[in-house]
């Protein structure tokens, strides 16, 4: 509804990102709904929490299904696809450095890393840009009051990334103004990272 009332178009798509077919039969469902892409956000996820030792094979697995090989897959068939003007197409994945605690995440993000930056190098021919952003801890209501607390106050900003400032520089990357960069890795946390 909001994006009918910003004067887009937008349809939802539900999907199983551990089938292997899932990437073609999205794309293809939005090629049909809204017609050719140009853009490719991928901002889903697997995250369940487990450190080094308690960490299985079947939650390592299923991590890098979705966030690896499904990524990998709707990058593939964006790319297969792309047909509109050169230096217009672009790919922007949601990152994270999070590792503590979260092995096949952390593991699975930083596979993900290496996939874009190799399109980004792989896609240059066609003037596709591939780029990764980085939002560091965002408040979308799943915190605990205490870890909202000690991560506010670890933000020199004194406040949480809120979807908004992650959403809004990946809409500037997927712009023309946006076009210049490509295979980088930004993180938008507020300056969290540099302490």
């Amino acid at each position: 509804e909001a994006v009918a009332r910003a004067g887009g178009r937008a349809h939802a798509i539900e999907a199983d990102l551990m089938d292997t077919g899932a990437a073609e039969r999205i794309l293809d469902e939005v090629e049909r709904e809204l017609g050719p892409i140009t853009g490719l956000v991928l901002s889903h996820a697997e995250s369940v929490d487990s450190g080094l030792l308690d960490t299985t094979v079947e939650a390592l697995d299923r991590h890098l299904a979705v966030n690896v090989r499904a990524s990998l897959q709707l990058i593939q068939g964006f790319a297969r696809r792309y047909r509109a003007e050169p230096g217009a197409g672009r790919i922007v994945a949601l990152t994270s450095d999070h590792v503590v605690g979260n092995v096949p995440y952390g593991a699975s993000k930083a596979a993900l890393d290496r996939i874009v930056i190799a399109a980004a190098r792989e896609l240059e021919h066609v003037r596709v840009t591939a780029n990764l952003v980085d939002p560091g801890p965002t408040d979308t209501g799943w915190f605990t009051p205490e870890l909202r607390e000690g991560l506010r106050q670890a933000t020199p900003r004194g406040r949480l990334a809120e979807p908004r400032d992650a959403a809004a520089l990946v809409c500037f990357l997927l712009s023309a103004e946006g076009g210049w960069i490509n295979g980088q890795r930004i993180r938008s946390d507020g300056g969290q990272s540099v302490g």
